[in-house]
């Protein structure tokens, strides 16, 4: 990375009439007019006093508005992108945290963050549309006057581009400063990794206010000077009339996702033939195996599992492109930062080796905001902790074997949930499972699972209790086992462990 590149930077690969962004009905953006775009975004937040590390938060729906506003804002300021699906308490507290200087919403929204904002003295920003405008072409108005800056400026690379928090489901969520040169790097990362081209078309489903979306959907795309079409959000519905107008060559989602997609695909197997992908991409939460083998037979291209976390700008390890070998069950290899396993005293251990997946490099923030005991605790050596268990194999391949946090102790018995997830996956009846830990009165927790089964399937609780049973010890096999229609899912479609317990009544 050039010392005095900037993220505006990356736009200059894509070829100026080429597209930038498209989306469903939409003539598309050029990179020409993306950059455009950028420019004068910039240049309007400049003249409102807004520059360098200002935070900026961002309440849009998916869509190539909400992409090309993110590319924009985290060019001269620091985006702070929020789920539309918040509440006004939720938006209170991230406004609040952020000390957000503006909000940007579409012009005509009812989001409740407008009345949090009116509140809190936050200046709000709108994003016009024109009508038959390119997909991701807006305007911003403002209601209000401020004190322009001296001299339009960009942001540098040590200036803080984006701003998320984690998602928070065992304590308050932590800030998390992501740097031009963190996001630069990450969509380096990414692209080599994917080998993307300039005549590559992402089909992007995930939600653009999480950071696999945005990076691994939009930025790195972007970066490679290749196309994004951006969805409205994931519709397993609409997603092979998505794919037939987008011709995509790829598309990157969650295993959830891929579950639901793959549950339709043999409906649409002219379709597929016609419009194939060159690989599909699977992050944020282990894929079973099951399923990676069920969408590779469907589509007849290779699935990518890949790691990713908010503190690393997302990738941190992927399995690479054939023909070089891809090993399901595993993340793949190192794809940007290092990566390490380290034991319980700050000891680097061995291959075949398990203990904390730890990494550093230059996608890696450098720390939480205002949050000296989480960096304490975060950081080790110079490693950062993801906070997840791993091994590396003698090839270099890393398998996650739990989320420290989600290892079940059962009286002593350490149970990794994902280990649980695969045996059950293999029943033909299974369609999807998430093994969780449950309060136990003289065991402290014990195993449950919730499960969906396939459309027709029936099954009891007895009855996969005995297929568990006859590959794994008795200790790991479910004592709750909760047959429901659909399990709950966070905001970007992962499913969660932490907390599943009390939401399903699984109470102490």
């Amino acid at each position: 990375m050039s010392p005095d590149q900037i993220l505006f930077d990356l736009l200059s690969t894509g070829q100026p009439e080429a597209p930038a962004l498209s989306a469903p009905g939409r003539p598309p953006l050029s990179f020409a007019a993306l950059r455009d775009l950028v420019v004068n975004t910039v240049s309007q937040l400049n003249a409102l006093g807004l520059g360098a590390n200002d935070r900026v938060a961002i309440v849009l729906n998916n869509g190539p508005e909400m992409a090309a506003c993110f590319v924009a804002c985290a060019c001269g300021v620091a985006s702070a992108p929020l789920n539309p699906g918040y509440r006004s308490d939720e938006f209170e507290f991230y406004l609040n945290d952020l000390q957000a200087r503006a909000l940007i919403v579409e012009a005509g929204s009812s989001s409740p963050a407008i009345a949090v904002a009116e509140k809190l003295g936050v200046p709000i920003l709108r994003l016009v549309l024109e009508a038959g405008a390119p997909a991701g072409a807006f305007g911003l108005s403002s209601g209000f006057e401020a004190k322009p800056l001296a001299a339009p400026i960009w942001s540098a690379q040590a200036d803080v581009a984006m701003v998320l928090h984690t998602s928070g489901t065992t304590s308050r969520p932590k800030i998390v400063p992501l740097s031009q040169a963190n996001l630069i790097a990450s969509a380096r990362h990414i692209g080599q990794s994917l080998q993307f081209q300039p005549d590559d078309c992402g089909l992007n489903v995930m939600p653009l206010f999480h950071i696999h979306g945005l990076i691994a959907g939009v930025l790195a795309p972007l970066a490679a000077g290749s196309q994004v079409f951006c969805t409205p959000g994931f519709n397993a519905l609409k997603f092979f009339a998505w794919m037939e107008e987008a011709k995509p060559t790829w598309y990157t989602a969650v295993p959830t996702m891929h579950q639901a997609i793959v549950a339709r695909a043999r409906g649409h197997a002219e379709l597929i033939a016609r419009q194939p992908l060159r690989f599909m991409r699977s992050s944020s939460s282990s894929m079973p195996p099951q399923v990676i083998a069920e969408l590779e037979a469907a589509f007849g291209a290779p699935l990518i599992e890949a790691y990713g976390m908010t503190e690393a700008a997302h990738q941190m390890a992927s399995n690479p492109l054939p023909p070089r070998i891809r090993k399901p069950g595993t993340v793949g290899l190192a794809a940007g930062p290092e990566i390490a396993i380290m034991g319980a005293a700050g000891q680097l251990l061995a291959a075949g080796e398990i203990g904390e997946i730890v990494i550093r490099g230059p996608n890696v923030t450098q720390g939480y905001e205002n949050n000296p005991a989480a960096n304490a605790e975060g950081f080790r050596n110079g490693w950062f902790r993801t906070g997840d268990q791993g091994q590396l194999d003698l090839d270099g391949y890393l398998s996650i074997t739990g989320r420290l946090k989600e290892i079940i102790n059962r009286g002593g018995e350490k149970i990794s949930p994902r280990e649980v997830d695969e045996v059950i996956m293999d029943h033909p009846a299974v369609q999807q499972v998430v093994c969780f830990g449950m309060p136990h009165a003289k065991l402290g927790e014990d195993v449950a699972a919730a499960v969906v089964l396939r459309e027709g399937a029936s099954l009891d609780e007895a009855g996969l209790r005995a297929f568990v049973a006859t590959r794994l010890a008795d200790f790991k096999v479910p004592r709750r086992i909760l047959f429901l229609s659909e399990i709950p899912k966070g905001a970007t479609g992962k499913l969660q462990r932490i907390g599943l317990a009390e939401k399903l009544g699984l109470g102490a």
